[in-house]
């Protein structure tokens, strides 16, 4: 006989949260969203290999997570796991924009000659978008430097095009510079004091090491909490398959990738436990994999016993998934979240192995986000809530006098990721799980995702938690009715239309 659950599932709109005490330290400046995003021995006291500075990662969708958005969200200390329904190479040289963008110290992808010409500097100019281009003895990053040329050292359609480099370019002797080990702060002082736009980094030998960037010191204040690794370089991850992971997980790691999620519909499958088994046999126990999705605490813990670094939680929650109306599974994602939560600690509690999970769907309103938080997840992954932003890969239109952005599912026949829902047997897309939509557009990640962190903060603040582990701790939480739900928006009232564009 089939097993019943005696208890319906639940979504995070039927919760609330209870108010705890807030004492005078509890302010939203002393509140840390500082949280793990791979397995680590928390008994033994080490620290997680790989954590984030807010508990926000854009989904593995084509309409959201592309290099552009990936750097934006990296900014305020998140991670973008770029989509893996595109060639292995194409997702590659994603992952590689992101790890080459301008942040702290940087190698340069910009070299040339001073023998050759301005005309294959423009070029060079074209082809990685970058302006200032570093000259070295052979044209190499490492190679001897000889000076700099910029875009404003010379007008194309002024000078003969086969001028050489030489002739333009910043001497060595005019430059200034850094010797190699200078710390990122000594070397914005020099780009300050010296009001250049940029420092080369040099060794004893004047081989060019890297370069720092005004603009990058800019970047830094108004984005205090980006995620970089060791190299300065902004932190991305990678949405991966189950049927060519072996040959797509080596060229993401060869392009600087930090980190790989098998992205399924359902991620209780012998399929996830051969890639992670194939995975760290071949690269190596380090390379960092999450996997899913589960909603019960028999999927997590087949997952974490094979190797996963965290777990995804959901199925059929997200805004244009249709998973359950054409197959008729999954579960609301509060009631799949919480039981998985208690699978992480039970695991923890035998283990001392702390593998953290993410909340993947069911995520409308920003207070979601917390009680996502307060039943136990460590951070959450989010399509329709990017999908809105100057800087997902969609197009901007005007649908009924509304600026709206486009967003479709991976299961729709736009964009026909078989992979994600593929159970063995032939190749294809059987029938949709997703659906071609739009969502309305709300201008700047930067601005949104503040708003939203202020909302988490501030709510923290009111159930007295300064850390999402303690407010794991602490949350009160509350299944409402359906009156409750509509007591808590406006009503019984006229709302003033207060819109700038009315």
């Amino acid at each position: 006989m089939a097993f019943f659950y005696e208890e319906p599932s639940h979504t995070f709109g039927e919760y609330l949260l209870i108010p705890g005490y807030t004492s005078a330290d509890c302010i939203p400046e002393h509140v840390t969203l500082r949280t793990p995003v791979v397995r680590y021995n928390k008994k033994a006291g080490e620290e997680p290999g790989l954590s984030m500075h807010i508990p926000m990662g854009s989904a593995v969708m084509q309409c959201g997570s592309d290099d552009k958005l990936a750097i934006a969200l990296a900014k305020e200390g998140g991670i973008s796991f770029i989509y893996g329904s595109q060639t292995i190479e194409d997702q590659a040289a994603m992952v590689a924009r992101v790890k080459s963008y301008k942040a702290g110290f940087v190698t340069s992808d910009s070299n040339i000659r001073p023998d050759q010409t301005l005309e294959e500097v423009v070029e060079l100019i074209k082809k990685t978008g970058h302006s200032t281009i570093a000259v070295t003895d052979d044209g190499s990053a490492r190679g001897k430097l000889e000076g700099i040329i910029t875009e404003r050292d010379f007008r194309i359609d002024h000078v003969p095009a086969n001028s050489k480099v030489s002739d333009y370019m910043t001497p060595f002797k005019d430059l200034i510079t850094g010797k190699d080990g200078i710390s990122l702060s000594d070397a914005n002082d020099l780009i300050w004091t010296h009001k250049v736009n940029q420092l080369p980094v040099i060794d004893s030998n004047n081989h060019l090491v890297s370069l720092v960037f005004r603009k990058d010191f800019d970047s830094h204040e108004t984005h205090p909490l980006e995620l970089l690794d060791s190299n300065h370089r902004y932190i991305v991850g990678a949405g991966i398959n189950t049927r060519d992971y072996m040959k797509r997980v080596p060229a993401l790691l060869d392009a600087g990738v930090d980190i790989l999620c098998l992205d399924s519909s359902e991620g209780y499958s012998e399929w996830q436990a051969r890639a992670l088994k194939d995975i760290h046999e071949k690269f190596g126990k380090n390379v960092k994999v999450g996997a899913g999705n589960v909603v019960d605490r028999e999927g997590f813990m087949f997952l974490a016993e094979n190797g996963a670094d965290f777990v995804k939680i959901g199925i059929g929650g997200g805004s244009i998934c249709i998973t359950r109306e054409q197959k008729g599974i999954g579960r609301g994602q509060a009631t799949a979240t919480i039981e998985v939560a208690k699978a992480r600690d039970e695991y923890y509690a035998k283990t001392g192995i702390y593998v953290p999970i993410c909340s993947d769907g069911g995520i409308v309103h920003d207070y979601h986000i917390t009680l996502a938080l307060a039943m136990g997840a460590d951070f959450v992954m989010l399509g329709r809530y990017f999908a809105r932003f100057d800087e997902s890969p969609t197009n901007k239109l005007i649908i009924n006098g509304n600026y709206v952005k486009e967003y479709w599912g991976e299961g729709s026949n736009r964009a026909r990721n078989w992979q994600r829902y593929d159970l063995g047997g032939k190749s294809g897309l059987s029938f949709e799980e997703g659906v071609d939509s739009y969502v309305p557009y709300a201008g700047r990640l930067h601005d949104n995702v503040a708003m939203t962190v202020s909302k988490v903060v501030h709510t923290m603040c009111n159930c007295g938690a300064l850390s999402i582990p303690e407010l794991q701790q602490k949350a009160k939480l509350t299944l409402v009715s359906q009156v409750t739900i509509d007591e808590g928006s406006a009503h019984d009232v006229t709302v003033k239309n207060t819109s700038i564009h009315s």
